[in-house]
């Protein structure tokens, strides 16, 4: 498995390795909760910058870094701070319309961190096809969950919860597949020295 840059700046230095860590975690969850921040109400699922976000963090810190950002973004927003699409937080959204693709969040972060950790985002097609594949986990995830709790037909959830989305999706895959480099960038200049 080839490391991806997140783990080739990481110290040696086991005590500066987990402080790197939970500082990766808690810049990351940042980034998603920013990325939430963009937000369009179109029905009960709104358009935001949260996938963006997820799958950026997924690419640039690797599956398990990646993985325990969108966590610590995801408790974050449980405990109420307003870290979720429209400045909103608390348990109450994990029961909502959008949990399912919140849920998801966590298995595309981790797919596209571990593609990225394969080499995958050494290139800028193989990066897309891994966030298209990070995408699709999260309509897996959120579809069938607002269909449950919407208590709707499938062709209506699909309207509800996938159509609406599927261009904004790959205009946001398309920009995260370009925004990637820079994030290296930004990862290499707040490296600790080793």
């Amino acid at each position: 498995m080839v490391a991806n840059v997140a783990d080739i700046w990481r110290p040696d230095n086991r005590s500066n390795a987990i402080a790197y860590d939970i500082a990766m975690v808690i810049a990351g969850s940042l980034l998603i909760a920013l990325s939430a921040q963009i937000s369009f109400n179109i029905g009960p699922v709104p358009i935001t910058g949260q996938t963006f976000g997820v799958l950026l963090v997924g690419a640039l810190l690797g599956w398990k870094r990646g993985g325990a950002a969108v966590l610590a973004y995801l408790a974050e927003g449980a405990s109420g701070l307003p870290v979720f699409a429209g400045a909103t937080g608390g348990a109450a959204v994990f029961l909502g319309p959008t949990a399912g693709y919140l849920a998801g969040f966590v298995p595309a972060a981790m797919l596209v961190g571990w593609l990225a950790q394969l080499g995958w985002d050494r290139h800028f097609g193989l990066t897309v096809l891994a966030m298209i594949g990070g995408n699709l986990i999260i309509y897996l995830f959120g579809v069938p969950w607002l269909r449950t709790v919407l208590a709707v037909d499938w062709p209506t959830a699909f309207s509800y919860g996938l159509t609406p989305f599927v261009a904004g999706d790959l205009v946001k895959i398309l920009f995260a597949a370009v925004v990637l480099p820079y994030g290296w960038t930004i990862l290499n200049q707040v490296r600790p020295k080793q």
